[in-house]
């Protein structure tokens, strides 16, 4: 009888743990969407103007988090860290920015300054974006930073 006892209760322990242990953040594999709007790939952004940032996280929990990269391409990487450096007059431009969001979908409307004497040439600005379950993606777009770029309105 008392092993009987001891059985049952070490089931009711083991399933009540297993319940538990299945939260619906833990079953959350499901990684957060990013849809960028501006700046469009390829763009040419007009150095000492402000390059517009318009973006729509999303997940079918919560987004928790966006990091804003911005950092030169000239070597021709995918995505390495970048290193600021004078060359001439002008200065290599790099960005990096966190923000933390706590919301199921949020509309990010940002306008970055681009200083005057940034560096002319490709440039990579990537997004990336953490749910609260640790799940990440990231959207990547390239654009050329140009002294003769049309300014862009906003």
């Amino acid at each position: 009888m008392k092993t009987k006892l001891i059985l049952s209760a070490i089931c009711i322990v083991s399933l009540s743990s297993l319940f538990v242990a299945c939260s619906d953040d833990d079953n959350d594999t499901t990684k957060p969407v990013i849809v960028i709007n501006e700046p469009t790939d390829g763009g040419a952004i007009k150095t000492g103007s402000l390059l517009h940032l318009d973006m729509d996280l999303s997940d079918d929990v919560m987004v928790a988090s966006y990091k804003v990269d911005i950092h030169n391409k000239f070597d021709g990487h995918t995505h390495t860290s970048a290193s600021t450096r004078a060359v001439g007059d002008s200065i290599t431009f790099t960005y990096n920015q966190s923000f933390d969001v706590n919301q199921k979908n949020h509309h990010v409307h940002d306008h970055i300054e681009i200083p005057i004497l940034a560096r002319q040439g490709k440039y990579h600005v990537v997004v990336y974006c953490t749910d609260t379950s640790g799940n990440e993606s990231y959207v990547a777009k390239s654009v050329v930073f140009d002294a003769n770029a049309e300014e862009d309105v906003d």
